[in-house]
């Protein structure tokens, strides 16, 4: 199995991890160590929730065929990146620290970089005569 395959399926399990964890109220907080949030947070985690679910899917059918499915992998960069920089932000402001944001302070940049090194190459379009 290639390594961009690899690295989708770790991506899509990851992401449908998170996706479970924040369908159920106040987990998230509890594993990370966040103090008690507001009820509504948990309605705005439960959307997420779904959307890790559904990225998660995504990057399983990427793995399947990734030449095919390249805007899944390109999303998920984006997804990757903004992930980062976030997390980067509430770190810099002291929001919160580098123990509860665990692995979201490095394992976006990994991701990023081995989707854009292990890329499909654009397929050929058609060329019509």
């Amino acid at each position: 199995m290639s390594v961009l395959r690899r690295t989708l399926i770790a991506i899509g399990l990851v992401q449908i991890a998170l996706g479970v964890v924040f369908l159920i109220p106040g987990l998230f907080q509890t594993l990370v160590g966040l103090e008690e949030a507001p009820g509504w947070v948990d309605w705005m985690f439960v959307m997420f929730g779904a959307r890790a679910l559904g990225f998660g899917y995504g990057m399983l059918v990427a793995a399947r065929a990734p030449r095919q499915n390249q805007s899944w992998i390109t999303a998920m960069v984006g997804v990757q990146a903004i992930d980062w920089l976030g997390t980067a932000a509430y770190l810099v402001t002291g929001t919160v620290t580098l123990a509860q944001v665990t692995t979201a302070a490095f394992l976006p940049i990994v991701f990023i970089a081995l989707l854009l090194r292990n890329r499909p190459a654009a397929a050929a379009e058609p060329v019509s005569p």
